[in-house]
């Protein structure tokens, strides 16, 4: 069942294009990961769904409720953690968590104490002594005590050490679990690998490939790393192989996967001695749409300090 559905979804900024045409849908206890560069749209998308933003164009829907008119009514099922948290200097980081659970009329101390401890936050200081990790924690701490349908993390590790990014993780499996849907952006592309059914990758306001991992590793590269009894000839003149180099008596390099069977039948005539296959990343597929494109944050339809992004 779909939780939300964006369709031919377009925003300008006077003469600037900061979406054309998006489309995506997250399902109900679905991770879905939104990547893409600075630039591409990502943040603008996500300011759209929570009806910060008006559409120029298409529609917006998020458990069937139009994201602008319904906004209201949307916010008490959705939680949201953005990239670079602004709280209130004054007040402590407990103080702060405690008054977004209560907007929500949510009192669950005992998840609120677990996850001060998981993060290891002190709900003491004043938020204005806090670090960015720490501004980042309190907003994680803030939407994981609450018993969303949705949560929609806009870059939510930020600022955060690597032991965090793994607790962060534990946090949305646990919601998945519990039946929740999550609508990730990250730039950290492992991260997505790890936590993500399906993945839509942006680029200049368009959603450019859709699907689960296993879907889109069609579309990249097989790495290779070949060591034979004799050496390969002429391997550089077959289809598909790319970034080939010697490392001592191997020979390393990528293979379009349309292209794997011819190359392992040149390869074997030449006795195999080691094989070793890596199978295509996240960041391989990333790198595959973007290499060569020079791409800049103007030219994604935002403006070169990525506002639009």
């Amino acid at each position: 069942m779909s939780v939300l559905q964006v369709n031919n979804l377009a925003k300008s900024f006077g003469k600037v294009t900061a979406l054309n045409g998006v489309n995506m849908e997250v399902n109900e206890g679905e991770v879905f990961g939104f990547i893409g560069p600075n630039g591409a749209g990502k943040s603008t998308t996500i300011r759209v769904l929570l009806g910060i933003l008006k559409a120029t164009e298409g529609e917006a829907k998020i458990f069937g409720k139009d994201a602008w008119s319904e906004a209201v009514e949307i916010h008490k099922r959705i939680a949201y953690v953005p990239g670079d948290v602004n709280l209130w200097p004054n007040l402590t980081g407990g103080e702060v968590i405690d008054l977004f659970v209560k907007l929500r009329g949510g009192n669950k101390k005992s998840r609120r104490e677990e996850l001060l401890k998981k993060f290891d936050l002190d709900p003491s200081k004043k938020c204005g002594a806090y670090s960015k990790g720490n501004r980042q924690k309190v907003a994680l701490v803030a939407a994981f005590s609450l018993d969303a349908d949705l949560y929609i993390l806009d870059e939510p590790t930020s600022g955060l050490d690597p032991l965090m990014e793994q607790v962060f993780q534990q946090c949305v499996m646990e919601a998945k679990r519990a039946g929740k849907s999550v609508l990730l952006s990250s730039h950290i592309l492992s991260e997505v690998e790890k936590l993500c059914d399906r993945v839509g990758i942006i680029r200049q306001g368009k959603i450019i490939e859709t699907g689960t991992l296993e879907e889109l590793r069609h579309l990249t590269r097989t790495n290779l790393l070949v060591e034979t009894k004799e050496p390969i000839t002429h391997l550089h003149e077959l289809k598909g192989i790319h970034d080939m180099e010697e490392k001592g008596r191997a020979l390393s390099f990528q293979v379009d996967m349309e292209e794997l069977g011819a190359v392992m039948k040149r390869v074997s005539q030449f006795g195999i001695v080691k094989l070793e296959s890596t199978p295509p990343t996240l960041e391989d597929l990333f790198m595959r749409h973007y290499e060569g494109k020079g791409q800049t944050g103007t030219e994604a339809g935002g403006d070169p300090n990525g506002f639009y992004n």
